[in-house]
């Protein structure tokens, strides 16, 4: 058999050939590393701007904190890290219908996490639904959040509830303060809507009668009138639906009136996302004031506990778990980004209706607040209850303990 030597000319195709196959494998490695890598977007718009907001700070906190946990135990998707993107909506919701769209345009977002303010989040329920962006709630109650009867569903709720509210407020009205007559004070918006029809219904079973309502708008130099017209009306104790401003004004006009003249307060939980405390001042001391909350960090012994604790204290510098500033805004949002990234796995993708429908299939999880078995289900999108709520008293110094009261 004769053999034929190749010069190193007629090898040089061949090699050119190898090297040029080595080079584009290389290349096509590199891109599928990269895609690879690529972050799983979550989008959080929330009121950063509004002036004394503590809330929207919170929420991204518990983000923050569920993040580097889940990033630093392997992420997502087999490798790929969570990542915040964040946008300011000030509380307004035309910016935040801007902001939506924003965040639903960029590749590889998975869903947007909202703030405190109810009709911020009720303004995105239909473009959510038409863009098919599942949206996230850790602090907003309005009942129509969730209760807004489109199907598919693309909102999901670990928060209070406005439904869940009202009973609890008129019950500890009757049964701590022997309140069997109420007066309201409702902001003019979805949320006080929400909290208006909520408590009209609860309040026969509650033994509660509502002798009047007042409604407000947000700013309004004085609440006196309002409130003196409730006094006026027979009411021996007032619901009151506000958040920080509005509730440390009543406090202090309060406080100007003789004692005999000053009901209970028994509040929604609006007060908690700001600094209440500082603007309501020593007034807060003449009034007995009150409100809902669903999480305290001041007694909290769970694994779950103790490392967020842990986290508060190195990253932002929380060393005083009764002193944590809106804790329930920290812990909702820490459990829901922690659902979240189960069914980023669960669904194999960042595809959005996968996602959405991995969200209502999620084994049992042990969270922060509670064991969510399971957290969502295709009839209900709340992963909280009625068992989450209960009452507590700010001092003077800024703590929140829970009061020594559960509702019968």
């Amino acid at each position: 058999m004769k053999f034929t030597r190749l010069s190193v000319d007629a090898r040089r195709p061949t090699i050119r050939r190898w090297v040029g196959c080595l080079i584009a494998l290389s290349l096509l490695a590199l891109a599928t590393s990269g895609r690879a890598a690529a972050p799983v977007l979550i989008g959080l718009d929330a009121e950063f701007g509004h002036l004394t907001s503590t809330s929207a700070q919170a929420v991204r906190q518990g983000m923050e904190i569920a993040i580097d946990e889940i990033n630093r135990a392997g992420g997502v998707l087999g490798g790929r890290q969570l990542e915040l993107v964040v946008r300011d909506n000030q509380s307004i919701p035309a910016m935040a219908l801007d902001n939506l769209r924003e965040l639903a345009a960029m590749p590889d977002l998975v869903g947007v996490f909202g703030g405190r303010f109810s009709p911020v989040v009720v303004e995105w329920i239909n473009p959510a639904h038409e863009i098919g962006l599942p949206i996230f709630a850790p602090w907003s109650s309005a009942d129509s959040i969730t209760d807004h009867g489109l199907r598919p569903s693309f909102s999901f709720r670990l928060s209070l509830k406005d439904a869940w509210v009202a009973p609890v407020l008129l019950r500890f009205a009757r049964e701590q303060h022997q309140a069997r007559r109420v007066g309201l004070l409702l902001p003019n918006t979805v949320w006080g809507r929400s909290n208006q029809a909520a408590i009209a219904k609860a309040a026969g079973p509650a033994g509660v009668q509502v002798v009047g309502e007042r409604w407000y708008n947000w700013a309004e130099p004085s609440l006196l009138a309002a409130y003196q017209d409730l006094l006026a009306a027979g009411a021996q104790a007032i619901i009151l639906v506000a958040n920080e401003a509005e509730a440390a004004l009543l406090v202090k006009e309060m406080a100007t009136l003789p004692v005999d003249q000053r009901l209970p307060i028994i509040s929604h939980w609006g007060v908690s996302g700001g600094p209440f405390v500082k603007l309501a001042g020593p007034a807060l001391s003449q009034v007995d004031f009150s409100v809902i909350q669903t999480y305290s960090f001041a007694h909290a012994r769970t694994p779950a506990a103790r490392r967020v604790l842990k986290a508060l204290r190195e990253r932002y510098g929380m060393a005083d778990p009764r002193r944590i500033v809106s804790p329930a805004g920290i812990a909702h949002a820490y459990d829901l980004t922690h659902l979240l990234a189960r069914a980023i796995d669960q669904a194999g993708s960042t595809d959005r209706r996968k996602i959405r429908d991995a969200l209502e299939r999620l084994g049992p999880y042990d969270g922060l607040l509670r064991r969510y078995a399971p957290a969502f289900t295709k009839r209900r999108h709340d992963a909280l209850g009625p068992e989450q709520l209960f009452m507590a008293r700010y001092t003077s110094d800024g703590r929140l303990p829970p009061i020594a009261w559960r509702m019968r």
